[in-house]
């Protein structure tokens, strides 16, 4: 029986990810000279776990290097050599080279070894295994001169194959040590009556001729050390010595599975694509575009679930017993109060399945520290980085989304917000500059803040480089809110020279369309020798939006809650107009701009006269404006269907959803229909009312 090992191939890269972030994470903790043993042990036991689910799926690529980095952890672990800021560089290094390799394996491509070699020969330096001089590229371990011949008895303990273990792949990890022969002695297979399938009779008898220490022979026999009779001798001789044994009959076999015997093949082909069974390739196909396709939940949300679900059969059983009865008052009161308790259990139910979707945002600040600290060395610049509200839960889907907007937003601040050390000190500084990731729950969105405690946004180079690039005018007369708002704009940048870190001109407009498209919002807030703040607002999940259902002609629409201030009567006496078709409402010392709905979307039947109707003020991008409806109706949360990927891209709606009736309704995007309404001035982010505001007091 042949067992197909890509099934457990998901499991294997996901904890692997798992454990390099452990392992970086840990790297990161390190003081060279102060190191904390528990700290090492952690990132050698990441890394060996990985050595070991590579080597068993026959990922050699991954094994040999990871071979020579643990070699180095465990010297350190040991306290044969001291850690130095050099190691610690060189091990974040192979924490990056590590998830490549990994990366095109989970892509079953074939992964790019020249920089795994590079950094490998480094390590061999260090350990003193090479001159670091490279003649030939470097495609494992192997060399041909130094080799010893060891002989290798390995008898398992008939429990061997209940613990998990599987001779076949210690033998094939034997075999890329070096040149390998392999007698197997069956002569403990008992007769088939008493044959047991799931304990192990045979033994094996190694020759292995290899330039590796004992000890890489011990390592592969280190999991079932208490399940097998194992003896390591060294022979001395050249590779060929043939095992005698005149009392038992042996024959050279290699294990396919727990219940066969094959012609073995003198030398596994080595697997550097993933595998569907021992030794066949995969058909290489493209990367996927998603992060993770699976996530890991809490027992007690899973319990939660079960009573919920608990909860709806006893609910429909009610129901169920209602229908087979005669229609009377109480059994229609019966019936009520059991649609009553459905709806509770549902509404009960949806919240705990979006609970499982819901990850800390830990996941996403932990990318930073190392960020950080490459940046800072690259800069010359001393950096904190302070990490606040961890455990703040968002949509796995969101969180996904939200990592590379917020990577740009600290990138910005390293190297545009902080000074350097000299710089600080000039200004009354410490010269250890401080970044701040916040994330905490506001209402029914989660708030994430980027702080820094730099010399600010400097507002006349803003305006200065956007009057330039013709974005605005040198007579515009722009608040200091208003400039900093510029470096949204598309293009826009105050960097002097492009650099690998940012100054490239594309940037904040795409982090702002970025978080637009999660129906999110970005702004920012400064203050010079103080430093910036970029605050992000998000909703909590992208399946679920709480909605205020509206009447415009016979269609219903969707305004999303988040988006409303306020919804009023309209005082017509408040009411001026502005060009030619443009109403605004003096609201509060505010011009409130009207778009009707009607009109935007081509609806006839709807009400026109403005006393009529109700008005919806919403806000988007710090603008406000109102919302011409007919009437108000309820407010529900509704499941978001894709428009674009079920029909196509449609301006001025994010969405759509499917009413209790059947009916399917358009979820509005505010800055879609802002921008669809032409309120705004090309190349900017002022209204044209906000411009007019004068001519119309």
């Amino acid at each position: 029986m042949s067992i197909d090992l890509s099934q457990f191939f998901e499991v294997f890269f996901e904890e692997s990810f798992e454990g390099l972030d452990a392992m970086e994470a840990e790297l990161l903790n390190l003081e060279p000279g102060a190191e904390d043993s528990e700290t090492i042990n952690t990132i050698f036991r990441a890394a060996h776990s990985i050595k070991g689910g590579s080597g068993t799926f026959g990922f050699t690529s991954v094994s040999d290097f990871t071979h020579v980095l643990e070699t180095l952890l465990d010297q350190i672990r040991d306290g044969q050599r001291q850690l130095t800021a050099e190691h610690v560089n060189l091990l974040l290094k192979s924490v990056d080279c590590l998830r490549a390799l990994l990366g095109a394996l989970q892509a079953e491509q074939a992964p790019d070894l020249s920089e795994a070699n590079e950094l490998r020969l480094k390590f061999e330096v260090i350990l003193g295994m090479s001159d670091g001089v490279a003649e030939e590229p470097v495609e494992s371990l192997q060399e041909s001169s130094g080799e010893s011949t060891y002989q290798i008895d390995f008898k398992p303990l008939p429990h061997l194959f209940k613990t998990g273990n599987e001779p076949l792949y210690m033998i094939s990890e034997l075999a890329e040590l070096g040149e390998l022969e392999t007698t197997a002695f069956y002569d403990g297979i008992p007769s088939i009556e008493n044959l047991s399938p799931d304990e192990c009779f045979l033994s094996w008898r190694f020759f292995l001729t290899t330039i590796k220490p004992e000890s890489a022979i011990k390592e592969i026999f280190e999991w079932v050390e208490d399940d097998a009779h194992i003896e390591i001798t060294m022979c001395g001789g050249l590779f060929g010595k043939v095992a005698s044994n005149a009392d038992v009959e042996t024959a050279n076999v290699n294990i396919e599975s727990n219940s066969g015997l094959e012609t073995p093949s003198p030398k596994p082909v080595k697997a550097e694509v993933p595998v569907n069974s021992l030794g066949k390739k995969a058909e290489p196909k493209k990367p996927s575009e998603q992060s993770s396709t699976s996530i890991r939940v809490g027992i007690d949300k899973v319990d939660s679930l079960i009573n919920m679900v608990g909860e709806l059969v006893i609910t429909q059983a009610m129901l169920s017993q209602i229908g087979e009865q005669d229609i009377t008052e109480t059994t229609i009161t019966s019936l009520q109060e059991g649609l009553a308790q459905l709806a509770h259990n549902t509404r009960d139910l949806q919240e705990n399945v979006m609970r499982i979707r819901m990850l800390p945002i830990s996941f996403v600040f932990s990318r930073f520290p190392r960020l950080v600290r490459d940046i800072s060395q690259k800069l010359n610049k001393q950096v904190e980085l302070k990490l606040l509200g961890e455990q703040t839960e968002l949509d796995k889907t969101v969180m996904e989304k939200i990592s590379d907007p917020m990577v740009h937003l600290v990138r910005n601040s390293l190297d545009h917000g902080l000074e350097t050390p000299e710089q600080r000190v000039a200004a009354g500084k410490d010269p250890v500059g401080t970044v701040t990731l916040n994330a905490f729950h506001q209402g029914g969105n989660i708030v994430i803040e980027i702080m820094d405690d730099g010399q600010g946004l400097n507002t006349e180079k803003i305006k200065e480089k956007a009057i330039a690039n013709g974005l605005v005018q040198e007579s515009d007369e722009l608040s200091a809110d208003e400039i900093n708002e510029l470096i949204f704009m598309p293009g826009f940048s105050t960097a002097d020279a492009v650099s690998d870190i940012s100054g490239r001109g594309v940037g904040m407009d795409v982090v702002r369309r970025n978080i637009q498209a999660l129906n999110g919002s970005v702004e920012v807030s400064s203050a010079p020798g103080v430093g910036s703040t970029f605050t992000i607002r998000l909703p909590l999940t992208l399946a679920i939006l709480d909605g205020q259902l509206v009447k415009v002609a016979q269609h219903t629409y969707i305004i999303p809650l988040i988006s409303i201030v306020e919804s009023l009567q309209i005082d017509i006496s408040k009411v001026s107009r502005v060009g030619k078709d443009l109403d605004v409402l003096r609201l509060r010392d505010e011009y409130i701009p009207i778009l009707r709905l009607y009109d935007i979307f081509s609806h006839q039947g709807a009400i026109e006269e403005l006393d009529k109707t109700l008005l919806v003020v919403v806000e988007s991008d710090n603008h406000k404006v109102g919302l011409l409806v007919d009437d108000l109706l309820a407010q529900q949360q509704v499941v978001i269907k894709s428009l674009e990927a079920n029909y196509q891209k449609v301006d001025g709606v994010s969405g759509a959803t499917i009413l209790g009736d059947g009916r399917v309704s358009l979820i509005i995007d505010i800055s879609g229909l802002i921008k669809l309404s032409g309120l705004k001035r090309p190349g900017s982010q002022e209204l044209l009312v906000e411009a007019k505001a004068v001519e119309v007091a």
